[in-house]
């Protein structure tokens, strides 16, 4: 992996897309594709071959995404990225593993597959596009939808709590942990590079927008006025006020929480079958 980074002039998205795939599924106004293009853009700026890059997403609107990467891709069931990449990254060490999901996809259904990831450490990264909502399968409430927002599984107005994705990766044993917005684009495309450069597993939370299914039932507005609310949150002042809540629960810092250094997985077994003659 070459650390030299190229210009944003020379950044073309279309030079990493299958653009056969295209017109994307997306609806308009959704954060996904910011989020794709800022992944793609750190990809392009630490010069990792196509074919040495394998990305693997989940069920979801975030799960449909690796469609569009021209590399290695896996589309797998509901909440599995994270196992199958580990299979992957163990098998072929040599390729860049990259898992793109969503807040219901790592957060419900996959949980425990993402604690265990984060506890083993193995060198994957993992992007968690959270835009509050079971935004492909119906708008159903996820572990991340915020309180007292509306869902067609919380007609009226959701009562639990939310999950803290970053805290929970930390807690479970994430070496770098971060989390953006996709209000900012160069600042995302930044964390990720370095989310990809760090050698062990890392989570980046991306603050994603689900303008059709989450902001139409909450009455958050058109596009625009959705990612003025990511601005509106990312402000201390703002954190904590119940009287005009911002999009998303308070509060919500973005920047790098974690990044720390300890054995990474298959250093681990590799150094045990040295120890054991060769045998696992």
């Amino acid at each position: 992996m070459n650390e030299i980074a190229a210009t944003a002039d020379s950044f073309d998205i279309r030079e990493y897309l299958r653009l056969e795939m295209f017109p994307h599924f997306l609806c308009p106004g959704c954060g996904h594709g910011l989020a794709l293009r800022a992944l793609l853009w750190a990809v392009h700026e630490l010069r990792i071959d196509k074919d040495a890059l394998a990305v693997v997403s989940g069920i979801g609107c975030a799960g449909r995404l690796s469609a569009y990467v021209d590399a290695n891709t896996f589309h797998v069931t509901h909440g599995r990225p994270l196992a199958f990449a580990t299979g992957l990254k163990l098998a072929r060490p040599d390729l860049t593993v990259i898992v793109i999901t969503g807040d219901g996809d790592a957060l419900a259904i996959g949980g425990n597959h993402l604690i265990h990831a984060c506890r083993r450490n193995l060198d994957l990264t993992c992007l968690l596009l959270n835009n509050e909502v079971y935004g492909m399968t119906g708008g159903q409430v996820s572990p991340t939808t915020s309180s007292e927002r509306y869902t067609t599984t919380t007609p009226s107005g959701n009562r639990e709590p939310t999950f803290d994705a970053c805290k929970l990766a930390e807690g479970a044993g994430a070496t770098f942990v971060g989390r953006e917005a996709t209000l900012q684009v160069p600042t995302l495309k930044n964390l990720i590079r370095e989310a990809i450069a760090h050698k062990g597993f890392s989570l980046v939370e991306v603050i994603s927008d689900c303008t059709e299914i989450f902001g139409r039932k909450n009455a958050l507005g058109n596009s625009p006025e959705m990612v003025l609310r990511q601005k509106a949150g990312m402000r201390p002042e703002n954190w904590g006020n119940e009287v005009d809540r911002p999009f998303r629960p308070n509060p919500f810092p973005t920047g790098v929480f974690v990044r720390k250094k300890r054995p990474e997985y298959r250093e681990l077994l590799d150094a045990m079958r040295n120890r054991n003659g060769g045998r696992e």
